[in-house]
């Protein structure tokens, strides 16, 4: 099957940059799929902004700037913005959403005469993506799918020499950073300075608190410093549809606190897997349970070990292909 990915993102990439620190969630499933994909002998082309056009492994990667003469396809996806399918041709036309879109949003945007003119099936990432997507932008379908995080995750040996005073905010901090940090200089590091926590980089400096950037590195790097912390801390956010570093995370086996914004209810087991909050004492409280209580701690240490593995981007891509299969557009 011919197939075609289309990513307008302003930010130059390929699947070389994979481990890279610029890559957010949508361009990671992007590479991750195709490269699947691939893997299953289907011919496949990247239109995005790449540095050049290039052929990496068996994929060709070409600049979106660079389509000429509507392309042929069987399957078109395309990573957040239906407009683009305008430029190719294809029998199945997928859109992968990565925001929730009000209408107002969607019209503003220019969405909306490419969403009734090329009747995408839509793919979104969560329970609480579908819950808070107008239904008027799903009437020509939709479908939840999981993701699955790098191999590098799978692949890792887990850190045996955990740091038992340091918990880790990895997401970015657009996605209520501020309020974790505020949760600990209010409710943490008074009660306990012994404690430390490691978050994305921010232009300020928390020290005072035992508040530190983290270096932000390749992924070797965010595996390390990951695996080192015994806890995992994310509110959660309102724009949050799945959070790849809350999986990274339980594919560490490190458990997560979260107050469930967003997504987030849906990447906890609360009581196995990590701690729901349901308000920032809660959260609190929980971190300091995890900090002090080496048996709870270990119980849901085992419990993400279970897991680990369980979720792979070759299952992701076969499951990906049977849903584009059953669409008759």
């Amino acid at each position: 099957m011919k197939i075609c990915f289309l990513d307008g993102i302003k930010v130059i990439y390929d699947s070389n940059d994979i481990y890279s620190n610029k890559i957010r969630g949508a361009e990671n499933v992007l590479i991750n799929l195709s490269t699947e994909f691939s893997k299953l002998n289907h011919d496949v082309t990247i239109y995005n902004n790449c540095k050049s056009n290039t052929k990496i492994g068996n994929i060709n990667w070409i600049n979106i700037n660079n389509i000429n003469d509507n392309p042929q396809y069987d399957l078109a996806i395309s990573n957040n913005d239906i407009r683009l399918f305008d430029k190719i041709i294809s029998t199945k036309k997928i859109a992968i959403s990565h925001s929730i879109q009000s209408i107002e949003k969607f019209i503003r945007k220019s969405q909306l005469f490419a969403f009734l003119k090329h009747k995408p099936k839509i793919v979104l990432l969560s329970k609480y993506h579908k819950n808070n997507r107008n239904f008027f932008l799903r009437m020509y379908g939709t479908y939840n799918t999981d993701w699955a995080v790098d191999e590098i995750f799978l692949e890792s040996k887990l850190d045996e020499n955990v740091l038992n005073n340091q918990a880790i905010f990895t997401s970015y901090s657009d996605r209520n950073l501020n309020l974790l940090i505020k949760i600990w200089k209010e409710q943490i590091y008074p009660v306990d300075s012994s404690k430390k926590l490691l978050i994305t980089p921010v232009n300020y400096d928390y020290s005072k608190y035992n508040i530190y950037n983290r270096k932000f590195d390749d992924k070797l790097k965010l595996i390390s410093d990951i695996s080192k912390s015994r806890i995992f801390l994310i509110p959660g956010h309102k724009a949050e549809l799945y959070c790849i570093s809350a999986e990274e995370a339980r594919e560490l086996c490190v458990p997560i606190i979260t107050l469930g914004i967003g997504c987030l209810k849906e990447r906890v087991n609360h009581g196995k897997t990590g701690f729901i909050a349901n308000n920032e004492k809660e959260f609190a409280d929980y971190t300091f349970q995890l900090f002090n209580d080496d048996n709870i701690w270990n119980d849901m240490r085992k419990n993400l070990f279970s897991l680990r593995g369980s979720k792979k981007w070759k299952d992701v891509a076969n499951q990906f292909l049977k849903n584009a299969y059953e669409y008759n557009q």
